[in-house]
């Protein structure tokens, strides 16, 4: 486990490119599983989590190559299923979350996929059953082994498309029923499907393919089967998380920050919110420029003179992943907030750490904690702490490079996880930070 010696207090400047989005970069990988032929994708980040799902790939038996930094070929022509039966199998896919979108495109092609109660972050529950109860709705058959404790789930004819109605708006489980429906006989309806900018992108991709999907960045999808779907090009998103947390990081350093080809038109509410946090954000062609807050930020009440409340939703609400990020953000705004975090009960428990700092935060329950900001009149002491996943670590790397003096952030692997050569890319911006 490696950790990082963070000496913060210093003011960063520079460019920064953000990589490409982690989520969608899972989808559209695992998609390239639905068809014979050659998909080349590029703006893939070259982050644990996606090295992780290409070995998997690897030894499936898919052909993998690298054209270029970001872009790789997958031929999928040459599937071992009886790979899905392998202990290494078994222990990979139990450590990557994304590892249960595989099921979809094998279930839908081959009729066949197993899979282990996948991993990810230890955010709150994460249900397997809007994945798994819609799959059997499409006509498969699931079983589940106790003793290795293993999902199998199997169609002994073609999926037949179905009218479904998902339970939540989930971004992996829709993901996997678009994929699992898109050969299946007949048409499929996805009512309160998940529509951010990655489900767009991924159905995209598959349409390029040959897939027939309408109602694209919608919560009702409709879905055409086809027999066959072809090979295609597609590049990745910028990742807007990332984006949200470079904004995050100007704003506590008060730096200034040009991040560059953001996809300013994917970026959702992401903008407004920073805004109502009070950080100055310019939209220059489809760049962002964060200017140096000198003088601090100031939160926006309500015009009812309310305190600001900051919660997460089903896009296009405010993404559940940068809710850390703002959280972080308000301890040194001029002002007060509350955070309200809907969606995972465990997100939150990370802010002992920003306590510990001196930050003044009250933790009302696992979802709600209200932050009263310092407005820069003191700053956040360095001390040693642990991430605890992706988005905690990167808020914890964050608020160290705030505070005046030398931190210690254990457990890295988990920002490794999420945030494409971070340490070298702070560096490039003025960061005195290294990994020990």
């Amino acid at each position: 486990m490696s950790s990082l010696r963070v000496r913060g207090g210093i003011r960063l400047s520079g460019e920064i490119i953000p990589q490409g989005a982690k989520n969608e970069a899972l989808q559209v990988i695992c998609a390239t599983l639905l068809t014979k032929e050659e998909v080349i994708i590029s703006n893939i980040p070259d982050i644990i989590d996606v090295v992780k799902l290409i070995d998997i790939l690897k030894s499936l038996g898919v052909k993998v190559k690298e054209l270029a930094k970001g872009k790789y070929s997958f031929n999928s022509e040459n599937i071992d299923l009886n790979y899905l039966q392998n202990d290494d199998f078994i222990n990979n896919a139990k450590k990557l979350r994304g590892s249960i979108m595989l099921v979809g495109p094998l279930l839908s092609r081959f009729g066949s996929a197993s899979i282990p109660r996948p991993g990810g972050d230890k955010i709150g529950r994460r249900r397997l059953d809007t994945h798994f109860v819609n799959f059997q709705k499409l006509g498969a058959k699931l079983d589940y082994n106790s003793s290795n404790k293993m999902y199998s789930i199997t169609s002994k004819k073609s999926l037949i498309g179905a009218n479904i109605l998902l339970d939540e708006a989930s971004v992996t489980g829709t993901a996997n029923i678009i994929m699992s429906s898109v050969l299946a006989e007949g048409s499929t309806t996805i009512y309160n499907a998940a529509c951010e900018p990655y489900i767009q992108q991924l159905c995209k991709l598959l349409n390029n393919m040959g897939a027939n999907i309408e109602g694209i960045g919608s919560n009702l999808l409709k879905i055409t089967g086809t027999t066959i779907l072809n090979g295609a090009n597609h590049e990745i998103l910028p990742d807007m998380i990332e984006i949200g947390s470079w904004i995050g990081l100007a704003a506590m350093t008060r730096s200034r920050l040009k991040i560059k080809n953001v996809s300013w038109d994917n970026l959702g509410q992401i903008p407004d919110v920073f805004r109502k946090m009070g950080i100055k954000i310019i939209k220059e062609g489809d760049d962002i420029l964060i200017p140096e807050h000198t003088n601090g930020y100031s939160i926006s009440n309500y015009i009812d003179g309310s305190i600001l409340t900051i919660s997460d939703a089903p896009w296009p609400g405010f993404s559940p992943d940068l809710i850390s990020i703002i959280l972080v953000v308000a301890t040194q705004a001029n002002g007060s907030t509350l955070i309200h975090q809907k969606m995972f009960e465990s997100r939150l428990f990370f802010v002992d750490k920003l306590i510990d700092m001196g930050a003044k935060i009250i933790l009302c329950d696992p979802h709600r904690a209200s932050v009263i900001g310092h407005d820069f009149k003191s700053s956040l002491k360095p001390t040693i702490m642990t991430s605890p996943d992706i988005r905690a670590g990167i808020a914890l790397l964050i608020a160290a490079l705030s505070a005046s003096g030398e931190s210690i952030i254990q457990n890295v692997e988990q920002i490794d996880r999420g945030y494409e050569n971070i340490v070298e890319r702070l560096k490039s911006i003025g960061a005195d930070i290294d990994r020990l």
